[in-house]
């Protein structure tokens, strides 16, 4: 009989178990079956196409409501629609490390440039105790340029060392929040009526942001039931970021758009806002993991029996890429961030582990297609840019001579190559969409940059393997062995001053 530990140990083991069965069999088959291998591989090259159709798809629709949402006046749509959306109050939280100010300034100074009323914002900066100096400075400059700005301007400083956590943005945001639990309930202010919104501290939100957020929150059947998420851009920084840079960047915007179109399969990622209700409910954000962003949502999925989902906002909020002062340094900043993404792979278990507990209380359909949504996503992340690239050539290149003469194997490497260029669709709708994305340009580049912009996509499938799929095996890896990551902070710099 195993126990609870053994148990669970099994369930973080079976992840990357499964990744590394594909790869060592992947490896087998080719040179002791290698028809068996070219079979595979067609199928999951059919796979893949039919996921960048689907990719592609639901990225138009995505793209069709940015550009209609955008257009709305969504603080005149609140005056004229919505009678009592005075009621509603934002708690903005802003986690500090070892940010610069001008970072820290462009994130406040876009809630501040927010078309809604200042008087219904209390902004909650949370730092911590480890870097106690450089955080107290930047609560000095936050009070001398924003100090009367908003209803509330609270800072906190989470301790070193509190028990059953570990160091980062979760234990962080868990502190802060239990902090203005405090003060709402001080101030007896309805759970209800409180829109919590957590954004990273280089966010740089829309304009219309948080009116369209209250708009949808009014309108919404059941708000309390919902997170409520943006697009990710990431080109606070663009202009400065090597190309490797700026086609990941890319790439994890355009994800999140066809994500927020495919509502049925969205979870929270990064900056994104809720209830503080749901927040409460959840017992915060988890503070003994590294991807608490997404937790959240799947804490909110268990609190209410499976009666819980993610709303899009098709509006943007525009963070930094993980640029440094170096090229290499910006690389290895990148691998760094992929595999903290990648430690996502860490829901697998705690699914398994609180599905188990919750039984029949949610539906076994929803059980399985949330793991799905998890495991998969995580095995093609780390296997389908190998699989494509090199596996999928490698029983080709050492098949005996009777497989050779099969029909099969003649046959294969067109079919691969015609499977290949139906998947380019993506890679070129991609390219075409990053050029309107493109924050203003810079006087220092010339026009011709925009052909770079354009050429640089040559470099995604090689940027998928090294700095996506080699991060997220290492990832899912070290959860295998039982060698927990720790929260890693991105650095990210910047050379020019944002327009907010």
């Amino acid at each position: 009989m195993l126990s609870d530990y053994q148990r669970y140990r099994l369930y973080e083991i079976l992840p990357g178990l499964t990744i590394w069965l594909t790869l060592v069999l992947g490896i087998l088959l080719s040179f002791s079956k290698p028809l068996w291998m070219i079979y595979f591989i067609i199928l999951f090259d059919i796979y893949w196409v039919l996921k960048v159709i689907n990719f592609a798809f639901y990225l138009t629709i995505s793209w069709i409501r940015f550009h209609r949402v955008r257009k709305v006046d969504w603080k005149d749509a609140l005056q004229h629609e919505i009678p009592n959306y005075g009621t509603k109050r934002h708690v903005v939280f802003l986690t500090v490390y070892n940010e610069t100010w001008d970072v820290v300034k462009s994130a406040i100074q876009s809630v501040s440039n927010a078309c809604y009323d200042h008087s219904k914002f209390t902004i909650v900066v949370a730092g911590e105790e480890k870097n106690k100096e450089h955080c107290e400075y930047i609560f000095s400059q936050v009070r001398q340029y924003f100090g009367t700005c908003f209803a509330h301007v609270i800072f906190t400083l989470h301790p070193t060392g509190l028990i059953g956590e570990i160091p980062g943005k979760g234990s962080n945001l868990h502190f802060a929040e239990q902090q203005m639990k405090k003060f709402i309930d001080e101030h007896a202010w309805n759970y209800d009526d409180i829109i919590v919104t957590v954004f990273d501290i280089d966010t740089v939100c829309h304009p219309q942001y948080f009116a369209y957020l209250t708009y949808l929150y009014c309108t919404h059947p059941n708000p309390t039931r919902s997170s409520f998420q943006p697009i990710a851009l990431y080109n606070n920084n663009m202009w400065e970021s090597p190309s490797i840079l700026r086609i990941m960047a890319f790439s994890t915007t355009f994800w999140t758009m066809m994500s927020l179109a495919r509502q049925d399969s969205l979870v929270t990622f990064s900056s994104h806002s809720m209830s503080f209700r749901a927040l409460a409910d959840a017992g915060f954000h988890e503070k003994r993991i590294v991807s608490e962003d997404s937790r959240i949502f799947y804490q909110c999925f268990l609190a209410y029996d499976g009666k819980y989902e993610v709303t899009p906002m098709y509006l943007p909020v525009s963070m930094d890429t993980v640029r440094d002062s170096t090229w290499w340094q910006s690389i290895k900043n990148l691998y760094r961030q992929q595999r903290r993404w990648a430690w996502g792979v860490e829901h697998v278990p705690y699914l398994l582990w609180e599905f188990r507990k919750k039984g029949r209380r949610i539906p076994l359909w929803k059980k399985c297609k949330w793991l799905f949504v998890e495991w998969e996503g995580k095995w093609s992340w780390c296997l389908a840019a190998l699989i494509i690239t090199i596996l999928g050539r490698l029983p080709l290149w050492v098949a005996g001579p009777a497989v050779r003469q099969s029909a099969l194997f003649f046959n294969a490497p067109h079919l691969l190559e015609v499977l290949m260029l139906m998947a380019m669709t993506g890679l070129m709708l991609s390219a075409i969409l990053s050029i309107p994305l493109l924050p203003k340009r810079p006087e220092a580049h010339s026009r011709h940059i925009y052909i770079i912009m354009l050429l640089q996509w040559v470099l995604l499938p090689v940027s998928m393997i090294l700095v996506a799929a080699i991060p997220a095996i290492d990832a899912v890896t070290h959860l295998m062995m039982g060698k927990y990551l720790g929260f890693n902070v991105s650095q990210k710099k910047r050379n020019i001053k944002l327009e907010v």
